[in-house]
């Protein structure tokens, strides 16, 4: 039986090989390539556990799925604005970011326009192909029963999965499951957010505001402080296809240093959520002192805890509660919280692609500088060891999907900056525009 040929099949339809499927589509339209891209759930999803009312992007809106590569694509976030009646209302809103919900459904839009786009789709194996051409057999499970094509590229963007520490049943959940448990949390007296980052800040919010009356809510985390977003115009230089490259050139252990050291570029807390609440904690000390029913006078009913490590967790309390063991890392004080739930707000990491075959897996440590982990094999949002902080940043999304692409056809479909960044992360780059400086040859 005829088995079909693709060019390039991408695995997952998240936001990064949702961009590179709208960079593809005018090569499809041209005839000079055939995509196909896979993807398991019924329909483009996103982060739907933190869809929180009012919750934005932390990145402006041309951080869409094209716009800082292609700005002319009718797959922008200005064309949609624009296809939903909606372009003036945008104007004059004067917000640079998008909400989260909004961000979902411009994605659902591009989505939809790609027939090549296949939702409802489970790949299950991919490997080498043994056929003349070599590239690569891709077996999934379509509506329609088991399909097998062959690829002669596979770009790999599965995302990535919630990290729980321990996990003791329906006690403990991570922040991906927030919005689902939501209301069973506010019903609670006492709730523990474990994390610092901004999905927990935003979950602390929201029970600061709407828990339950006399609700403790308990906020932990190993981090030194309550930090803020590094936010600065030359700070967010290290998003920049140049801190990409200076990053990728880097041995290997100077690169593992540097990522050590830059929680704060990108795991930490707007400063727009830490003043909401901080000014949600200043008012409700004000209602503990004047007659309200908090706690204790001046008690807002919230407490803030850095330094802490949470190194195990048990029921309580006939199954009802759960009782953490905790150490003061700075003190090396031992204390335990018993609380009704924990709300892990504790990140994710890479996502094992099971359906790989050993070899290919056993390639998936190192990308190139083209995104490659083998030939014809690519990776989106799996290499922040290799390419820096903004492997998971959406303003990056769309210039990898344009260097995945280049690299696929072998041709130059479109152009890459040089110089996106005033700072000079590299001398040898600083001495190419400064006369000033020599670099010593060695």
């Amino acid at each position: 039986m005829p088995v079909d040929h693709f060019d390039l099949v991408g695995v997952g339809i998240g936001p990064f090989n949702l961009s590179l499927a709208a960079l593809a589509e005018p090569l499809r339209e041209n005839h000079s390539l055939e995509p196909l891209f896979l993807e398991r759930q019924p329909e483009f999803a996103w982060h739907r556990g933190m869809m929180l009312d009012g919750a934005t992007l932390q990145v402006p809106f041309l951080a869409d799925l094209v716009s800082l590569t292609d700005p002319t694509s009718r797959f922008s976030v200005l064309n949609w604005l624009r296809e939903t009646d909606r372009l003036y209302s945008f104007y004059f809103a004067e917000n640079l970011f998008l909400q989260r919900r909004e961000y979902e459904a411009y994605c659902q839009w591009v989505a939809s326009q790609l027939p090549y786009c296949r939702f409802g789709t489970t790949v299950t194996r991919v490997r080498r192909s043994l056929g003349e051409d070599g590239g690569f057999d891709v077996e999934y499970t379509a509506p329609s029963g088991p399909v097998t094509v062959h690829a002669a590229n596979v770009v790999l963007g599965i995302g990535t999965e919630p990290v729980l520490p321990f996990d003791v049943p329906e006690l403990a959940l991570h922040s991906a499951d927030y919005l689902a448990q939501r209301e069973r949390l506010r019903t609670l007296d006492d709730v523990t957010v474990i994390g610092s980052g901004q999905s927990g800040a935003e979950i602390v919010l929201d029970l600061v505001r709407d828990g339950a009356p006399g609700q403790r809510v308990r906020w932990l985390t190993r981090s030194t402080a309550f930090e803020p977003m590094e936010y600065s115009k030359l700070g967010l230089e290290h998003f920049t296809p140049e801190y990409t490259r200076y990053f990728h050139g880097l041995r290997e252990d100077v690169r593992a240093d540097l990522l050590r050291t830059q929680g704060r570029l990108h795991k930490a807390i707007s400063f727009e959520t830490i003043a909401e609440l901080h000014a949600e904690l200043h008012m409700r000390s004000f209602d503990s002192l004047y007659g309200g029913t908090l706690g204790p006078a001046g008690d807002p009913g919230v407490t803030l805890i850095p330094g802490v490590a949470v190194t195990g967790g048990n029921p309580g309390g006939n199954g009802r509660r759960i009782e953490l063991t905790c150490l003061h890392e700075r003190q090396k004080r031992e204390f335990s919280v018993v609380t009704d739930a924990v709300v892990f707000a504790t990140g994710y990491r890479e996502r094992c692609p099971t359906f790989l075959d050993a070899d290919l897996a056993l390639a998936l440590g190192d990308a190139d500088e083209q995104y490659r982990v083998a030939p014809g094999l690519y990776v989106q949002n799996a290499e922040q060891r290799t390419h820096g902080v903004g492997a998971p940043d959406l303003g990056l999304g769309a210039h990898r999907a344009a260097v995945i692409l280049n690299a696929v056809t072998g041709r130059t479909l479109y152009d890459l900056p040089r110089r996106a960044a005033h700072t000079a992360f590299d001398p040898a780059v600083a001495a190419e525009r400064d006369p000033g400086i020599r670099i010593e040859v060695s």
